[in-house]
């Protein structure tokens, strides 16, 4: 019973450890932010929405080009501005990504269609050297 036992635990520690291995090379794969013509040309263009969802402070200290502030905590109140690009693509980031994911749920319960993440956020894009916008 105690050879079971022990070859149990040992196939549980080995499958723990594998599982962890290969969760751990998953975030390290990182999707980088890359400065994208077509991206800020679709925005120009009013094709796409890019929402930045950190404080009316934080956005006037720099933001990417192009972004309208809607603070992941108050964006229910910009729902008449949200309507018009229900079906529409918009794109939000945050600092580091926690904020967009909750305004991001919050718009996906009221059947927004295409409601996307900005992978890397404000500090990928400032990774990137890329041009931000002051107030």
């Amino acid at each position: 019973m105690r050879i079971v036992v022990t070859a149990c635990i040992v196939i549980i520690a080995i499958s723990l450890f594998v599982s962890l291995q290969c969760t751990a090379k998953a975030r390290a794969q990182h999707t980088p932010v890359v400065k994208s013509p077509f991206l800020m040309e679709r925005i120009k263009n009013n094709d796409w929405m890019l929402i930045d969802v950190r404080s009316p402070q934080a956005y006037a200290n720099g933001h990417i080009p192009g972004a309208i502030n809607m603070p992941h905590e108050t964006i229910n109140a910009y729902l008449s501005e949200l309507e018009q690009h229900k079906n529409k693509p918009i794109i939000i980031y945050c600092q580091r990504d926690k904020e967009a994911h909750i305004a991001m749920k919050m718009l996906e319960k009221m059947n927004f269609s295409e409601v996307i993440h900005f992978e890397g956020d404000m500090l990928g894009w400032n990774g990137t050297g890329a041009t931000i916008d002051r107030m």
